[in-house]
């Protein structure tokens, strides 16, 4: 079996091959749109060939901006057995690419809501999950996706706090502070690798990388002019995101999140923005809870496959 990066003359064989989507979330407009973007690249998509023929492929998906990849968007199999040996070194070999000190790579997987009870869906999702387990990928966290649209109406903007634009040492600064006692898995992962200075660094980069603009950003703080958290509106490949969020471990349990995320969307509203989503860990039930009191409905689930924590 020869593992290689793609060339151009596969690219009839890909779109064959991406056809048969399962819970995959390449479709060809999206390959092509990206492929011409730089969210899929060439050197970023792997094929295993036997006999010369391709039978299986991975599509990784990154940033414009960077030059590795971020996360497995699909994998496909054209050969006959098992799949999961053939995948699991496909993988193997994207990883063994990265950078040194690069983002942990991971596999994002958009399921439907009560996806455990569709046969279909587990059956797509099974061997692909051990694939990424074997390569070393086995951490699994499981997202709410949350979707805000104008029929929904648009939360109640906050009366009690004040909300400022600020340099990048002030939200480095707060995006550390934030960290302590967050309820994110993957915060929890990053300081675990990198301790908080660094997971704030690594945050700061990402929300700076991603296309949502960096004068949407705001501090919020309260009548006495404490500062409270932050709202990071932004947006990514798809559209407008509620990009990133926080209250100081100090100012928590005041409900503090419901008036950051209204102002989020108010903000991305003032922008254009007719569809909003949203990400949050399965066990944040607080930010789960604030969503749905400002309006936004969970649509369906993202399952993220990592390096396991420790």
């Amino acid at each position: 079996m020869n593992i290689r990066t793609i060339v151009e003359a596969d690219l009839d064989t890909i779109h064959t091959l991406i056809a048969d989507q399962s819970v995959n979330t390449v479709t060809r407009e999206r390959f092509e749109d990206l492929l011409a973007s730089g969210g899929y690249r060439h050197d970023w998509t792997w094929v295993a060939e036997q006999d010369g023929e391709i039978i299986a492929l991975a599509i990784w998906w990154g940033m414009q901006q960077y030059d590795h990849p971020f996360s497995i968007d699909g994998l496909y199999y054209a050969g006959a057995g098992d799949p999961v040996p053939v995948w699991t070194e496909l993988i193997r070999h994207t990883l063994a690419t990265m950078p040194a000190g690069a983002d942990e790579p991971e596999y994002h997987f958009f399921l439907p809501n009560g996806w455990r009870d569709q046969p279909e869906v587990v059956a797509g999702l099974e061997p692909r999950l051990a694939a990424a387990a074997a390569a070393g990928l086995s951490g699994i966290i499981e997202r709410l996706r949350y979707e805000w649209l104008p029929e929904y109406g648009l939360p109640a903007r906050s009366t009690r706090l004040r909300f400022e634009p600020a340099d990048d040492d002030a939200f480095l600064d707060v995006f550390r502070r934030v960290i302590e006692g967050s309820l994110d898995a993957g915060t929890a992962r990053a300081v675990a690798k990198i301790g908080a200075e660094g997971s704030a660094k690594e945050d700061l980069e990402v929300y700076q990388a991603m296309p949502g603009e960096r004068s949407w950003w705001r501090l919020a703080y309260d009548e006495a002019g404490e500062l409270v958290g932050f709202a990071v509106p932004s947006a990514n490949n798809g559209g407008p995101v509620v990009g990133y969020l926080g209250v100081l471990a100090e100012h928590r349990g005041n409900g503090y999140s419901d008036d950051l995320l209204a102002e989020i969307t108010h903000i991305l509203v003032e922008t254009g923005a007719e569809q909003i989503r949203a990400d949050t860990d399965l066990t944040n039930k607080p930010m789960a809870a604030s969503f749905e009191r400002q309006g936004y409905r969970n649509h369906a689930v993202r399952l993220v496959a990592g390096y396991p924590l420790g």
